[in-house]
Order: structure tokens, then C-alpha cells, then sequence
């Protein structure tokens, strides 16, 4: 084991010295890096984890993910650089920026990762670790600084799913997050007495859009109502011509067959005929007797109106936190499977989602924008002995943080050319006085499905300013402690004239650092002409 290893929990930690070890009761030689189980799933929302929500937590809590948080850290303002999957997912690996990386939509839009450029896994590859890469990958690319790589191709299916390795393409039976964590645990049992550290990145693709939940979560919610957020109905009044002009409402742009599986028997085509198309004679009868019901009891309802979006967002509910389910539990199989096999005390657990999603609020789904709800992802990590259990971190941290933080528990160095920061200051609770106060954000993926136009902007812990650059110019200024569920445009207002002001300075400070210019914007995904 390389030197800069043995000593990863002085250096990374800052318990003792070196010239202190042995007051500290440490000696060099025993000191290891840690593991590193990277968990993520795909547009899991933040206020659907029970630790975050305790509204959420009366009807569908999520015990596992709440242990990590319980046994470790809960980070509260945990912000995403980019908010669609695969650029998420970019600015994870390399630590920068869409811009910095040439990742700035989704692969039909931005085509295949590079994944020749410096990674994370890469350089803990280099620093001696076991790598693998086991779920959703969705970056077009195969996995570059892998040991083991295990993956769906592009979204992959939920049921009876086709993976692909560098053996080739093949398919498995059962529930895609079920197969995702047998496959975590299988590697894990085979390098458990392999003295080098390991980094996996077990990633899920639920609960991605359709929200299909597996056989044991299909009833799982049967008879439960679940709460409506207060802007379910939101008319846009206070916002911009962005909010206005999306495609992403539950009431015109959720789809009846597709997203809710409302389809009659013997369909043909379409997306029913994809999603049955792939189950085996059990799974189909066990999913239509649950579908069946709900199908037959909507005919005779007929809702209209105001009723249909009630009744669209009660089944949304319904299918999005069934498949959170099977997510939860994977998570306490991994937890369990460490506990048992001993290899939890020397093991970082992060539990995170490549960004939020909107669960009705604004009358919404999917993700994208700057406001909120999309805008902020969860993150729970624990380490036993060096986070304090139950902890509470309310600093802006961001998805550009992973790579280093990861790192610098390693006991590597950090490369300079990445643009985020080691979080290890605060998982140790200390208060670092050069902690970023303002978080920059870009969205490229425009025009593209879901119509959210372009626009890039900044948070503080209070304010948040965006540009709507391409199309319409137009700005919004958002007060999250007078309006936290960012109803109102506050630009040009006189009352935020120097908040206004700040804002702006600051935001072009955060561009001129992170090197980001207007042609950028439009060199990454050129504006289609008319």
C-alpha cells in the first residue's frame, strides 16, 4: 500500500499530526483508505426522503435512506450544476463543469461522453483502488477507469432488463433495482478479503420515468391519499414566460397510457406493448391485477378538469414512491450486507440523485429548472467514527463537490483542473470560513423535450437570480425566505434593487471563475435555425 494511503485518515481527517499519532493511539502502518460505496439514483427527489419531509414520512418513509442519514450526515442545500441525467452525471465524474467537460445535454442532444478525459475513478484507480461501475450509466460511452463495469444501456427497462459489460450484451429476469443491488453485493462478496480499498458506484434507474414499481411494491400504496402541495394549481402569474411555456405539466403533458398505465386489455403498440412486451406470464398477471382496477374504477370515475389532475398526481404519487421502494430497500441490503461481513466501520456510504424532480409543485414533473425543487438533490453520507451520527449540514454544497471529496478521503491530491471542493471540512463538522456562499448554474437543453429554455444563474443562501438568455431575456429574482416556494418575480422590484445589484456582480464573478463564456452557451448546443 503506497505511503500517501496509509496516512489518508491523518491527512484527510486532521485528527493528529503525523508527529502526534502516537498520543493520538495511531500508528501509520494501520491506518487504511476507506471504502467507498457511491449509491445514486436517478430524478429521486429530496422531499421524497422521510428525512427530509416529515409530512412524506406518515405514508411512504424510507427507512434505509434514512439510516445513512441517522448514522451519519443530512446535507440540506446539496445543489446540482446542470439538472438532466447525463450531465449530472458528467460534472460527478470529472468535477467540472458542463462546459468544462463537453457534456452539456443528455446524449441524443450532446452524443457520447469523452470518457478519455480525467475521472475520479481514474485517480483512484491510480491511487490503488478497486473501481467498478454497476446500474444505470446513461452517458452513451462505455465506463473508462472501471475494474468491473456492469450497465444499462441508455435508460434500460425496469423489468427483466438488458445489461451490458465488456463481454457484451445480454438480459436478466426480475426487477432492474433488485438485479442492480444482487450484482453490488455479488462483487462486493468476491473482493471482501482483498486487502485493497474499493470505490462502486451502484446506480439505479429508478425512479425514472415511467415509474413502473416491481412485483412486491405493485399494492404497496393501495388505499393511501396522498398529500397535494399548495401550488399544484400554480397559474404562473408571478413567474416568467419560462414557467409559462414549459411542457412538463401533470395536467397536459402526463400521458394517461404511458405514465399512469391506463391502457386497455389487449393493447397494441405503443408503450403498453414495451412494458409487457418484457415480462414473463407472472409478472404480467400480477401487474394487471393491480392495473386492472385502477383502469376500470378511472372509466367509471371519468374525472374532468381540476378532478383529472387530482386523480393524475394521486397515481403519479402512487407509481414514483412504489419504485423508491424497491430503492430503499436495496440501500439496507448494502447497509446489512456491510454490517454482517464487517466492512462497514472502514466504509464512506453516500446515498445521493443526479438531481430533484418535482413531485406536482407548480403542477409539475420531470426536472431541469433552476427553481427548487429540481435544483436541489439529496444527500445523506455516513462514515462510522468520523461523521457524527444524526448531523445536519445547511452549507451549499453541489454534485461539483463528489470527485474531491472522494479524493481526498482517498488521500490523493486534488487536481487542480477540478472546480469543486473536498467536503471533508464539514462532514467533520467544522466551520471553514472559505465555503462557497453562492452556487452557479447552467441548463443547455434547449430546444428539446420538455421545452425548459436555457438558462444559467445563482443561489445563495437566500436569493436566487436567473437568466433566461436564449429566446426571451428575460431575468427572475426569487426571495427564498419571503416566498420558499418561489411564486413570485421579484426583478426589478424596487424593495431587491440592491440585492438586485449584488446579484448580478456576484454572478459574473462566478462565471469569469468557473470560465465559463457567452459563447459557451451556444458552442455546446448550437440554436437551431429557423
Amino acid at each position: 500500500m503506497k505511503n500517501k494511503q496509509k496516512s489518508a485518515l491523518t491527512k484527510s481527517l486532521g485528527l493528529c499530526s503525523l508527529g502526534l499519532l502516537a498520543s493520538c493511539g495511531l500508528q501509520t502502518e494501520e491506518i487504511a483508505p476507506p471504502n467507498i460505496i457511491f449509491i445514486m439514483s436517478d430524478d429521486h427527489a429530496w422531499q421524497a426522503v422521510s428525512a427530509y419531509n416529515e409530512r412524506l414520512s406518515e405514508v411512504a418513509p424510507t427507512p434505509h435512506i434514512d439510516r445513512i442519514a441517522a448514522e451519519g450526515m443530512r446535507f440540506d442545500r446539496c445543489l446540482v450544476t446542470n439538472s438532466i441525467c447525463g450531465p449530472s452525471r458528467a460534472a460527478i465524474l470529472t468535477g467540472k463543469y458542463s462546459h468544462m467537460n463537453d457534456y452539456a445535454a443528455n446524449v441524443y442532444v450532446s452524443g457520447n461522453f469523452d470518457g478519455s478525459q480525467q475521472t475520479f475513478p481514474k485517480l483512484l484507480q491510480e491511487g490503488g483502488y478497486q473501481t467498478a461501475m454497476i446500474g444505470k450509466w446513461h452517458l452513451g460511452s462505455d465506463p473508462t477507469g472501471f475494474d468491473h463495469w456492469d450497465i444499462l444501456p441508455g435508460q434500460g427497462h425496469y423489468y427483466n432488463p438488458t445489461f451490458i459489460n465488456k463481454d457484451g450484451t445480454y438480459d436478466m429476469h426480475g426487477y432492474v433495482s433488485d438485479i442492480i443491488t444482487d450484482k453490488t453485493i455479488e462483487w462486493l462478496k468476491q473482493r471482501k478479503d482483498d486487502p485493497e480499498p474499493f470505490m462502486v458506484m451502484m446506480h439505479h434507474k429508478a425512479p425514472h420515468r415511467e415509474w413502473e414499481p416491481g412485483p412486491k411494491y405493485l399494492d404497496f400504496f393501495k388505499g393511501v391519499e396522498f398529500p397535494e402541495p399548495h401550488n399544484l394549481f400554480d397559474d404562473y402569474s408571478g413567474m416568467g414566460a419560462a414557467a409559462r411555456e414549459q411542457d412538463m405539466t401533470i395536467e397536459h403533458t402526463m400521458r394517461l397510457d404511458a405514465d399512469l398505465k391506463m391502457w386497455g386489455p389487449g393493447a397494441g403498440g405503443g408503450p403498453y406493448q414495451r412494458t409487457i412486451a418484457r415480462m414473463d406470464e407472472e409478472q404480467r398477471q400480477l401487474w394487471d391485477r393491480t392495473y386492472e382496477p385502477i383502469r376500470e374504477e378511472f372509466e367509471r370515475l371519468d374525472p374532468q378538469g381540476k378532478d383529472l389532475v387530482r386523480w393524475k398526481y394521486q397515481r403519479y404519487m402512487y407509481d414514483y414512491l412504489a419504485t423508491i421502494q424497491s430503492v430503499d430497500e436495496s440501500v439496507g441490503r448494502i447497509l446489512d450486507y456491510l454490517k454482517e461481513s464487517g466492512m462497514d466501520e472502514n466504509t464512506i456510504v453516500v446515498y445521493t440523485s443526479d438531481q430533484g424532480f418535482y413531485l406536482g409543485e407548480h403542477g409539475w414533473f420531470d426536472k431541469r429548472f433552476m427553481y427548487e425543487e429540481s435544483y436541489r438533490t439529496p444527500l445523506v453520507i455516513k462514515w462510522p467514527g468520523k461523521i457524527r451520527p444524526g448531523s445536519v449540514n445547511t452549507d451549499i454544497v453541489s454534485n461539483l463537490d463528489f470527485a474531491q471529496t472522494f479524493l481526498d478521503a482517498a488521500g490523493l491530491a486534488d487536481p487542480e483542473d477540478m472546480q469543486g471542493r473536498s467536503m471533508l471540512p464539514l462532514l467533520r463538522g467544522e466551520t471553514d470560513e472559505g465555503w462557497r456562499t453562492a452556487h452557479y448554474y447552467h441548463y443547455y437543453e434547449y430546444p428539446a423535450v420538455h421545452s425548459v429554455k436555457r438558462h444559467y444563474g445563482i443561489a445563495t443562501d437566500r436569493y436566487k437570480l436567473m437568466h433566461f438568455y436564449y429566446d426571451i431575456d428575460e431575468w427572475e429574482l426569487y426571495d427564498l425566505v419571503a416566498d420558499p416556494h418561489e411564486m413570485q418575480n421579484f426583478y426589478n422590484d424596487p424593495g431587491y434593487a440592491s440585492v438586485q445589484e449584488e446579484l448580478h456582480v456576484r454572478l459574473d464573478e462566478l462565471r469569469e471563475k468557473y470560465g465559463e463564456s457567452a459563447e459557451d452557451s451556444f458552442r455546446l448546443i448550437p440554436v437551431q435555425q429557423n
